[in-house]
């Protein structure tokens, strides 16, 4: 997994708690905006499989945040996240671009994991 979150100005630090586990339904995405003393961070949890993933909720298009126009970003079958922006289509798996504007590039992954108090944190588990 790349580290190219790591490189934002306001990237929060590993270790950080996001929010319990059991919050973020199966079949869905979460977003969530982190705030520190250099900004804000944009994530996006998605949750497929018992274990979600997460990325930096900005579209490598424009930056703009996946979910700017409206919620509904990921796919009826789960495998795709759509860009509300310009329709950028990214693997909902592995943030590889797939059509349209985002083709030839890719969704910033976030390592995550989850604690013995059942919270997600970033950074992946010990």
């Amino acid at each position: 997994m790349t580290q190219a979150w790591q490189q934002y100005r306001s990237a929060p630090a590993l270790g950080t708690r996001l929010v319990r586990l059991d919050e973020v339904d199966v079949g869905s995405t979460h977003s969530l905006t982190l705030k520190c003393e250099k900004g804000s961070f944009p994530l996006l949890l998605v949750r497929l499989d018992e274990i979600p993933l997460a990325y930096v909720n900005a579209c490598p298009h424009q930056y703009l945040p996946l979910d700017q126009r409206g919620s509904r970003i990921l796919s009826h079958d789960g495998e795709a996240l759509r860009c509300t922006n310009h329709d950028a289509t990214f693997s909902a798996r592995t943030g590889e671009g797939l059509s349209g504007h985002g083709e030839g590039c890719a969704l910033d992954p976030v390592p995550l994991s989850v604690d013995d108090d059942g919270w997600l944190v970033i950074g992946n588990a010990e």
